[in-house]
């Protein structure tokens, strides 16, 4: 099978033919062209991995033909065949654009070997990008699981958000998503290609938390043996999220704002002043409002913070999404764990909409996982969830009608008063939930 399609471009047929033979022989696909006008048409035509061309041709000549592929938006690697009084010319070509050079006569050993390299190194080209587009296609905010207003509103400001360099704050409860659009918003943004660094602010001590940040040198403290880069410099050029951000204590605090005024910091320990180019993204639990009232965070890097403002909804706010997020869970631990199950029961399901959920997304998430790994049948029944299963608990409420054997009525009533107390006696909300208007809630609360 051939390893790739080369593309011999030579006003001289003897050489044009020669080559030819030699590269097929070697394994690879070859077309030929006698003049740049010919192979302009093969290179559209055909899409060649590499294009090896004489330099100088009647015409249109090697340069020419590098340049008009350019400028057709095609990256093909080309290599240029010179005389010897025309080397000079050949290394411009490389300026513009060509891989490498040979000499006329060619040897073919070292032809050989620069095609190998060069279609080597495409190769590992395209395998990296290959693998960034599959991380961005993973962490594309669109592919977040959210269909209620709320989130399509998230995704909204996250898309345009994501082009700016403005510092975003994250809020919302632990389990809610947070860091999956801090992560959103770096890959759908300019600098996806840059470094992304992620710090937990507290996992760290004050002066761990310091060093982890901004480095140190050698000896500023017990045990530092050697000179440390900080996360801000690691994450030059690209984002650095900032989690938990309201853990951080007062002397880290100045040293942060310091950086936000100016992008500069110093090492612990040093006093070479350095400058970046970070984006940053902080999130936290915590109401950095109220702090700022307390006298524990300051308001100054509170406004530096609060430049645009992500607020990620508790999940017993949107419990119109659980239903997409308990699919999307049973696909992904049906996969890992190579079972199949085709999905939730409706009274598990119910039990599961009308959950508080204290732990979120992540407490769903968890519960999900564990129902796949334990399930035995092709349907996850109520049973699996530990949290419904006991005869005491809430989802085994006498108040649950049983299906079949209930009337319409019944379960319409059981599915109002149900979702009324999941998203806290707001009738908007339970109408947005269950699909209906606003008017037939209270149309049908009035009945009952």
């Amino acid at each position: 099978m051939s390893e790739a399609t080369i593309l011999v471009v030579d006003d001289e047929k003897n050489t044009r033919e020669a080559l030819s033979k030699i590269l097929r022989e070697d394994g690879y696909d070859v077309i030929a062209a006698a003049d740049g006008y010919q192979a302009m048409d093969l290179v559209t035509r055909e899409m060649p991995d590499l294009i090896l061309a004489d330099l100088r041709m009647p015409g249109m000549d090697g340069i020419e033909l590098l340049s008009r592929t350019r400028l057709k938006g095609m990256d093909v690697p080309f290599v240029m065949m010179t005389a010897y009084g025309t080397v000079e010319t050949a290394v411009d070509a490389m300026k513009k654009g060509a891989e490498d050079y040979l000499t006329k006569p060619v040897n073919i050993e070292e032809l050989e070997i620069q095609i190998k390299r060069i279609l080597a190194h495409r190769s590992l080209l395209r395998e990296a990008r290959e693998l960034r587009e599959r991380l961005r296609e993973k962490y594309k905010f669109t592919n977040i699981i959210g269909s209620s207003p709320q989130m399509q509103s998230i995704f909204k400001t996250v898309e345009q958000v994501a082009p700016s360099r403005a510092t975003v704050l994250i809020t919302g409860e632990s389990g809610t998503g947070k860091e999956l659009i801090a992560s959103a918003i770096h890959e759908n943004g300019p600098r996806a290609d840059k470094p992304y660094v992620k710090v937990s602010c507290s996992a760290l001590s004050e002066n761990l938390l310091e060093s982890e940040l901004f480095g140190h040198e050698k000896g500023s403290f017990t045990g530092a043996m050697f000179t440390r880069q900080g996360r801000f410099e690691v994450a030059d050029g690209g984002t650095l999220l900032l989690d938990e951000i309201g853990e951080i204590t007062p002397s880290t605090q100045v040293k942060l704002l310091g950086f936000l005024q100016n992008r500069e910091f110093e090492r612990v320990g040093g006093n070479k002043t350095f400058k970046v180019d970070v984006r940053l993204i902080a999130a936290t639990n915590r109401d950095l409002e109220k702090a700022v009232t307390e006298g524990t965070f300051r308001r100054d890097l509170f406004y530096r913070l609060n430049v645009i403002t992500v607020k990620m909804p508790p999940l017993r706010e949107r419990s119109s999404d659980v239903p997409l997020l308990v699919e999307h869970f049973v696909r992904k631990y049906t996969k890992e764990n190579e079972k199949r199950i085709d999905g939730v029961s409706h009274d598990a399901l119910a039990a599961l909409m009308a959950h508080n959920w204290p732990g979120n997304v992540r407490e769903l998430e968890n519960m999900v996982e564990r129902a796949v790994v334990m399930c035995n049948e092709r349907i996850i029944g109520r049973q699996y969830f530990p949290l419904f299963s006991g005869s005491n608990e809430e989802a085994h409420s006498p108040e649950m009608p049983p299906i079949p054997g209930s009337s319409l009525e019944d379960i319409e009533k059981f599915a109002i008063q149900k979702t009324l107390e999941a998203v806290g006696g707001n009738r908007t909300r339970a109408a947005e939930v269950l699909k209906i208007s606003l008017r037939k809630i209270q149309y049908k609360l009035k009945e009952f």
